[in-house]
């Protein structure tokens, strides 16, 4: 289970929220989820220098809201709000419905997982050393206040004939217990000689002990009391 279990799914639900909050019937379902990796698709194209780890999705009868978390948000709302003003016109033109667009302001870029995908990946494009590339993000993560990091690289490193798979990790990584928050993100590096695939797992603490963690509080207020031990008769 530790190794194959998505660190993200196996939390929705429990301390994690879905990043598609809807419901639709049976035969709408399908157009929506489509729609919704549209919408998905053209903004991190749009804005893949933003810095846009997470695009959370809500619908009600008449609108949709997307929630869009950056690193830089100023990019994005631009000068007196013209540029959202735009992206708004797109996405509406796109689906074909009304669109608000929510800006959320990552305040932590330094842990987060996709964010330190991106970066390696850009790194690797500019042909830099997949070793150093990995030392150094695996310190920046650890000096940002993270308790554990796991990088894994995978495809032609090095320029190599065959591929093959590198990892590296610092800290804790518990990826089994529920209460850690962990974080992972994936991307790929489109290199020369082909696409490298970058994984990243960051812990970033304690769903119970970290800021917003009201997820963490209701599991842990729903848990069933521990029965006291009755004394062993002699």
């Amino acid at each position: 289970m530790g190794q194959k279990t998505h660190p993200t799914g196996f939390r929705v639900g429990i301390m994690e929220d879905w990043r598609s909050r809807w419901y639709a019937s049976k035969h709408e379902f399908s157009d929506l989820l489509v729609e919704d990796f549209k919408i998905r698709k053209f903004i991190k194209g749009k804005y893949s220098y933003a810095g846009i780890p997470k695009i959370e999705i809500e619908r009600t009868r008449d609108a949709v809201t997307v929630f869009l978390s950056t690193a830089r948000p100023g990019i994005i709302i631009g000068r007196k709000g013209a540029e959202v003003d735009r992206l708004k016109d797109e996405l509406q033109e796109l689906t074909g419905r009304r669109i608000e667009v929510k800006i959320v302001e990552v305040t932590r870029p330094e842990i987060d997982a996709q964010l330190i995908s991106e970066d390696i990946a850009e790194q690797l494009q500019k042909r830099s050393s997949f070793r150093r590339t990995m030392k150094r993000a695996l310190e920046q993560t650890m000096d940002g206040g993270a308790r554990g990091v796991k990088i894994q690289l995978s495809g032609r490193l090095g320029g190599s004939e065959m591929s093959r798979t590198e990892s590296a990790n610092l800290g804790s990584i518990p990826l089994s217990t529920l209460r850690a928050k962990i974080d992972y993100g994936f991307h790929e590096a489109k290199t020369a000689q082909g696409h490298i695939g970058i994984k990243v797992w960051v812990n970033q603490g304690d769903y119970l002990k970290t800021e917003g963690g009201t997820d963490g509080h209701d599991a842990q207020a729903g848990q069933v009391p521990k029965k006291p031990k009755r004394p062993r008769k002699r």
